[in-house]
């Protein structure tokens, strides 16, 4: 008999593509028959390559929660309410939720990550300070950072820049509109936020603003002069023992405490196109289960699962990661689903990366902000 083979799609990066490997040969115990065969791509593919495209030629997709307007309205994967008991939430925050849109769960959460606080333990060590609980402390550790010549740190590129901002509106109580009917931000809470924003970029080196997430983990294990950094998308492998100098994370440092952070994570998607539904439903469910998602913790992957978040032994695989931001995750705020939404964000990134840069003016960033939101 012919083996059976599906293909997915994920992103290049050893916490995307290695648990999904390495796991494998749990999943053919149970279905020999059954092939898998993942590629990756770029971050940035990740962030905007239009799913219903890659449903076309692939029978799982690896995939952000803001695709679930153009899914729900193209039908281009595959419901998966069986998989989960109505009533049952085994996913750390609002993992599970954030792929629930029009009356259907859209993909699986299979990693669960939001905009917290890394730091370089080491860095910290040296400068005898605390870490930061607030926005206060940060800009406090920020000045005594410079004195010695160091820095903090963030990443600012584009969509990262608009991130931040959605993360620092929700702390303060206003968090932006999810829906294109109502104004995007409190022009009044936006105004305050880009201002912590220029605050915060007075004290990083001018590089941050071009860079993403991975780069921002990458140059602060790399160099030796970034303390610290308020908010950026945890990649908990950059705190495992095979890292240069491993990094450690904490709980987003906001004015109002952790709270409002913008979700990521990821989920898997199974396409509407598969020829082989039942074995590719089979994996969604796999992918779920508590021994999966633990054995993705040893392959460097990120699990979504509350039960692996607490786990003791993953904890101490990771520096403590999960349980030292466990509360922010669970308090996130999760970003717009509308179908469009993702257009928005493309350009509202860049649009606030140039604001920060000097070359778009406040009032003119806000204005053109609502323009693109009210278009859709």
């Amino acid at each position: 008999m012919a083996p059976i083979k599906l293909r997915g799609m994920t992103w290049n990066h050893r916490r995307a593509i290695d648990p999904l490997v390495e796991t494998m040969p749990m999943f053919r115990a149970r279905y020999p028959e059954v092939e898998i065969e993942w590629s990756s791509r770029p971050l940035s593919g990740f962030e905007f390559t239009p799913v219903d495209m890659l449903a076309k030629d692939f029978d799982f997709i690896i995939l952000d929660h803001p695709f679930t307007g153009l899914i729900a309205a193209t039908g281009c994967l595959v419901p998966l309410d069986d998989i989960i008991a109505p009533g049952q939430d085994p996913f750390v925050g609002p993992s599970l939720e954030s792929y629930r849109l029009g009356g259907s769960l859209w993909a699986m959460p299979v990693d669960a990550a939001c905009q917290v606080a890394v730091s370089r333990p080491d860095l910290i060590r040296a400068l005898d300070t605390a870490i930061p609980a607030n926005w206060h402390d940060l800009m406090a550790l920020g000045g005594k950072a410079r004195r010695k010549g160091h820095w903090l740190g963030i990443g600012l590129s584009g969509v990262h820049s608009l991130m931040t901002f959605f993360t620092l509106m929700a702390n303060l109580g206003t968090p932006c509109a999810t829906g294109r009917d109502a104004e995007f931000a409190d022009r009044h809470a936006a105004s305050e936020v880009l201002g912590l924003m220029r605050d915060l970029l007075s004290v990083c080196p001018a590089e941050v603003l071009g860079w993403n997430s991975i780069e921002l983990h990458d140059q602060m294990m790399q160099r030796d002069d970034l303390v610290f950094c308020p908010a950026v998308y945890c990649y908990a492998t950059y705190a495992e023992a095979d890292q240069r100098r491993p990094l450690r994370f904490h709980d987003f440092p906001g004015p109002n405490g952790p709270a409002g952070s913008t979700i990521g994570g990821t989920g898997l998607g199974v396409s509407a196109h598969t020829r082989h539904r039942s074995e590719a439903l089979a994996y969604a469910r796999f992918a779920a289960e508590q021994a999966t998602q633990h054995a993705f913790a040893l392959h460097h992957g990120q699990p979504a699962r509350r039960d692996a978040w607490q786990d003791e032994a993953i904890n101490e695989r990771f520096g403590g990661c999960y349980r030292q931001t466990m509360a922010t995750m669970e308090a996130c705020w999760t970003r717009p689903r509308y179908q469009g939404y993702l257009a928005f964000q493309e350009r509202a990134g860049d649009l606030i990366e140039a604001h920060l840069r000097g070359s778009v003016t406040q009032d003119a960033l806000l204005t053109e902000l609502q323009r693109l939101h009210a278009a859709g």
